[in-house]
């Protein structure tokens, strides 16, 4: 079964239970679909109240809560993450991962990491920032309480965002949920995939514990991509986080996002002729891209 370790409860109401059922087998049938997600809006306003006072409850116990730290000031944007994430999802538990046009202006590949660029400043104190972005395992995250089925849920263990994929109906009120946009719709499996912090990665015994961390935190070049639990005070992503002012992404959403990316440090810009070559380069002036600057280029990348 392609579900993870210590899934949500059965959804509340035979109805949707049926309906998911049918609709796994009955997802390429249009009118089908269509009735079928008419019954499961009907059902999610009357248990919405129900699901948001579970949901809050759930939030009150979680103890530990398992996230990334991203440097961006050491992401050369390689792509070794997307690839690394690209490989190891296709061949982990969740199955593979459609990738039709992966290169296209409108991608229409399934990732559940991308590194978007930007250009920052003007020349010659211009800098280039690589974004990493995937889904940030929200403390409050929007697209749990509004899935009809239960498919998508908190875990208490570890805090991570999962997808039970036998629940899912492929309706996207995920999707439309996350402000982020870091839910997207797998077309050949029609489900609504995400990133899972390589939940059947981190906890699996039969590796060495050094690999027990997610592919794209082993696979940086850079060590840009730091893993561990927030909420631990002595853990390296706390103290990274401390020390460097990591912030979290768009924070005025009230997401409350577990990863967290640490601010470039200040550029050296040349004064005068702009050249290293020049007498005066000795001369420098420290000019700092606003170390939460940083954040009107994230909000670019979401929903991209």
């Amino acid at each position: 079964m392609r579900v993870y370790p210590a899934k949500v409860d059965a959804p509340h109401t035979a109805a949707i239970r049926a309906d998911a059922s049918v609709a796994r087998h009955d997802r390429l049938d249009p009118a089908r679909r269509a009735d079928v997600l008419r019954r499961t809006r009907r059902v999610r306003s009357a248990l919405a109240p129900r699901r948001q006072a579970k949901h809050e409850q759930m939030k009150e116990t979680i103890m530990t809560q398992m996230a990334l730290v991203i440097d961006l000031n050491v992401c050369v944007g390689c792509h070794a993450c997307v690839t690394s994430c690209k490989e190891w999802n296709t061949s982990g538990e969740a199955g593979s991962l459609a990738d039709q046009r992966p290169y296209d202006a409108d991608p229409s590949g399934t990732f559940f990491n991308r590194v978007q660029t930007y250009e920052a400043g003007e020349f010659p104190l211009a800098g280039t920032i690589h974004f990493p972005k995937s889904c940030l395992h929200c403390e409050d995250p929007p697209c749990v309480p509004v899935c009809p089925t239960g498919a998508s849920y908190k875990r208490k263990e570890d805090g991570l965002v999962l997808v039970d994929f036998d629940k899912c109906i492929g309706c996207k009120y995920c999707a439309w949920a996350c402000p982020y946009g870091a839910r997207e719709l797998d077309e050949e499996r029609k489900e609504m995939t995400k990133c899972t912090l390589c939940a059947d990665r981190i906890y699996n015994e039969a590796l060495p514990e050094r690999d027990r961390k997610p592919a794209c935190v082993l696979a940086c070049p850079t060590s840009a991509r730091l893993f561990g639990d927030i909420h631990d005070p002595e853990s390296v992503v706390s103290k990274a986080i401390k020390e460097r002012g990591g912030y979290q992404l768009i924070p005025e959403w009230d997401t409350k996002p577990a990863n967290h990316y640490l601010p470039r440090n200040p550029v050296n810009a040349v004064n005068g002729c702009g050249s290293g070559s020049c007498s005066c380069s000795n001369e420098t002036d420290d000019v700092s891209l606003e170390a939460h600057g940083n954040l009107n280029l994230a909000a670019m990348a979401v929903r991209v």
